[in-house]
């Protein structure tokens, strides 16, 4: 079996922000593959439903065995472990664990989509993913991750850490 190179956005906004993070990156080091790269911490408002608490960001690179849907599920249980309640669309969590992109490919299921669908529209996605992997090249796209940051049409500020 192949290993894979996956990028996986780690995102919370409710408790010990940084705690969550790194108890969700050894999960993901544990049960998904080995973590080689992670970004910084990145601090932004939350995107999308503003009147809610600040988001802390990181990027990991994982190599990993698990084809997109079990990798997926595996992240959705890691979620869910770490207190991920999902009531309100876009609302206050604890975790949130999104696969941005897979190797190079291009995947829809039920489970997942890559790359992921918002990646380019998100400047909390991208300056943690550009710190990590700027001259990727977006497999849809065909544009570089780093020249999608300085065109990326959110306004949000986002803050290294």
């Amino acid at each position: 079996m192949s290993l894979h190179r996956a990028f996986i956005l780690l995102g919370g906004n409710l408790g010990n922000r940084q705690a969550i993070l790194q108890q969700a990156a050894e999960a993901i080091a544990h049960r998904v593959g080995t973590v080689t790269r992670a970004s910084s911490l990145y601090e932004t408002a939350a995107w999308g439903k503003e009147d809610q608490p600040p988001f802390l960001n990181q990027v990991l690179e994982v190599h990993t065995r698990l084809p997109p849907d079990a990798l997926m599920e595996t992240l959705l249980n890691i979620e869910q472990e770490l207190g991920r309640v999902r009531t309100l669309k876009m609302g206050p969590r604890t975790i949130d664990l999104d696969v941005l992109l897979y190797d190079r490919l291009r995947h829809e299921s039920p489970r997942i989509t890559l790359p992921h669908p918002s990646l380019h529209l998100r400047r909390f996605v991208l300056e943690p993913l550009a710190e990590l992997a700027p001259h990727h090249v977006h497999p849809v796209l065909r544009q570089r991750i780093g020249t999608l940051l300085r065109t990326c049409p959110d306004p949000l500020a986002v803050t290294r850490l």
